[in-house]
């Protein structure tokens, strides 16, 4: 599942949901490859209804469809101030870690290995839902988009759906490449910006510069 080069990312639709799930289908094939779901303490799930969603620690869990195995695991803590999701592997292994920066003009969404190593940034907008995935070098590793003109295009039916495409670059070492999956359902499951129906405002947990 993780040698995948395209990965399209539909969401379960569903009113006043206590957890998110994701089906991971491949792009090409269109076939159903596992599912990412929110695996979070009860307490946690109910207060979530009550206190702002993205401040609150989750972790989300990405399994293989055929047995259920757990592939990749992301895990956040409080948020307050600076956004931190640490990845881990099958064996519960730390393969890395995203980490957002604030209070700087245009911010950004930075992955590092399990060395503490800067891997990529990730840059883009939330208008457009695009996200490129580059390296130091500043080549292209990936990117995350709503628009898709290869096979399984007919997938995007609605705007909950979304593709992560890996290029060659990005595949040419496995733990990179699943903390670049990773980094692009982080995007949606645990970095998104969210509504306050209160007030009518738009809150982001991070800011991403322009691509």
């Amino acid at each position: 599942m993780l040698n995948r080069h395209a990965y399209f990312i539909r969401e379960h639709i569903g009113f006043l949901k206590l957890k998110d799930t994701f089906d991971i289908l491949d792009a090409e094939t269109q076939e159903h490859l596992g599912y990412a779901t929110e695996e979070n303490p009860a307490w946690i799930n109910w207060t979530r209804l009550l206190l702002q969603k993205h401040r609150m620690p989750t972790t989300v869990v990405v399994r293989r469809l055929s047995d259920n195995v757990v592939l990749l695991r992301l895990k956040r803590g409080w948020r307050f101030f600076r956004s931190r999701i640490e990845v881990f592997g099958s064996e519960n292994e730390l393969l890395g870690y995203f980490e957002s920066k604030i209070l700087t003009l245009g911010g950004g969404f930075h992955v590092y290995n399990a060395h503490g190593v800067r891997v990529a940034d990730i840059k883009g907008n939330w208008i457009g839902w695009d996200f490129r995935f580059l390296n130091a070098a500043g080549q292209e590793l990936g990117l995350v988009t709503k628009k898709w003109a290869g096979v399984g295009r007919e997938l995007f039916t609605t705007a909950d759906n979304y593709l992560i495409s890996l290029s060659d670059r990005g595949t040419q070492q496995p733990a990179t490449a699943a903390l670049l999956l990773a980094a692009g359902l982080a995007i949606d499951t645990l970095y998104k910006e969210t509504c306050s129906q209160a007030t009518g405002t738009l809150n982001q947990d991070f800011t991403y510069t322009p691509g």
